[in-house]
């Protein structure tokens, strides 16, 4: 007997019918933007409900059958025939529909800021961190999202000290929170000549793009330095104080900015980036208020936790949350089978959300 929330069902078919009738109607294109939205939120759930019914109806219907006395031998073949297809149909139909009445993270469908920084290791370390970003832009594109870097600091032998860049589309949020955290490469350097593999690290951050009604941030709270650019630049460099610091005194964190031209772009950029580490700051506090209460590591968003190695001699990438290991390292790296283990990190997490609704 099913035990998923028939009122619920019913409450979800009928917004859905609602929806689909307002969309026919003359609308503001903020409206009609908005609905569309719930439209597309709906239909997957709404569609799986409909043919869950539909097979329940089938099944009923088989029983009723084999419980008719008068049934003929050759009808009752049939319908113990066709019965555990289709309850095996209606038993992945609900798991399905229970995947989709989990609560929904609010910030699942923002865009992220990635930050990657070099850790221990030195160059290599830094080479390690470009390999990274260039795993998430790869991975970005071929969801269809647009990757902006916002900062960058490259190593001196290639990579990145620290680059942070911007990443834009549906859902990027739900995808990629599950990257933050301790990142490790075992390899051979191009400079080891005894062919000795050295272990290096870098650690990924993964914030939802808050918005000004996320976080309130007063202005008597920010203390606002400006200056010339440094690094690259011709001339541009050391006549403007286009290059700006925005430390928000409350909480100590302090965003730099000087990759544009313009110290009005700068500061919107390092606004941007000051409300998703704030909004970040306050979600990590709660997080570790619930560590305790958690069994799991999925999505705990700890910063300072080992959560993947890719071992380059033996082309592998263990995720070590999940316990997944795959021998496929080139394709991880390129952006296309980094998917098999978002998805994987997914289930896990959603096979928690489940226990925990009981």
């Amino acid at each position: 007997m099913s035990t998923l929330p028939q009122i619920k069902l019913d409450a979800l078919l009928t917004r859905h019918a609602s929806v689909e009738s307002e969309l026919s109607q003359k609308l503001g294109a903020e409206t009609f933007v908005k609905l569309s939205r719930e439209f597309a939120e709906l239909d997957p759930v709404v569609s799986k409900i409909k043919a869950y019914r539909a097979v329940a109806k089938e099944i009923a219907d088989l029983d009723a059958l084999l419980d008719d006395a008068s049934t003929d031998a050759a009808m009752r073949e049939m319908a113990h025939a066709e019965k555990p297809a289709l309850q095996d149909r209606q038993g992945v139909l609900e798991q399905d529909i229970r995947k989709a009445l989990i609560p929904k993270n609010a910030m699942d469908e923002r865009n992220v800021i990635v930050e990657i920084r070099a850790g221990t290791g030195g160059d290599e370390a830094s080479l390690f961190a470009g390999d990274l970003y260039r795993m998430y832009e790869r991975f970005a594109a071929k969801q269809g999202w647009k990757v902006e870097v916002i900062s960058e600091s490259a190593g001196t032998v290639g990579g990145f000290k620290e680059i942070v860049a911007e990443v834009r589309g549906r859902g990027a949020f739900s995808r990629m929170k599950f990257e933050s955290g301790v990142h490790r490469v075992q390899r051979v350097p191009h400079t080891e000549g005894s062919g000795r593999i050295h272990t290096s690290t870098a650690t990924v951050a993964v914030l939802p793009e808050a918005e000004d009604v996320d976080v309130e941030i007063k202005e008597t709270d920010l203390k606002i330095d400006t200056m010339r650019a440094g690094g690259a630049g011709g001339q541009h460099v050391n006549k403007t104080e286009s290059a700006i610091r925005i430390t928000h005194i409350p909480s100590g964190i302090v965003v730099a900015m000087q990759e544009d031209r313009s110290q009005h772009r700068n500061r919107a950029k390092a606004m941007a980036v000051l409300r998703s580490k704030l909004y970040d700051h306050e979600q990590q506090k709660q997080n570790a208020a619930r560590a305790a209460e958690r069994r799991g590591q999925v999505g705990s968003g700890d910063r300072s936790e080992r959560i993947r190695t890719y071992n380059f001699p033996q082309g592998r990438v263990s995720d070590h949350r999940i316990n997944l290991t795959l021998h496929n390292l080139p394709k991880v790296l390129e952006g296309e089978a980094l998917g098999e283990i978002v998805d994987a990190l997914v289930t896990e997490h959603q096979a928690e959300l489940l226990a925990a609704e009981g």
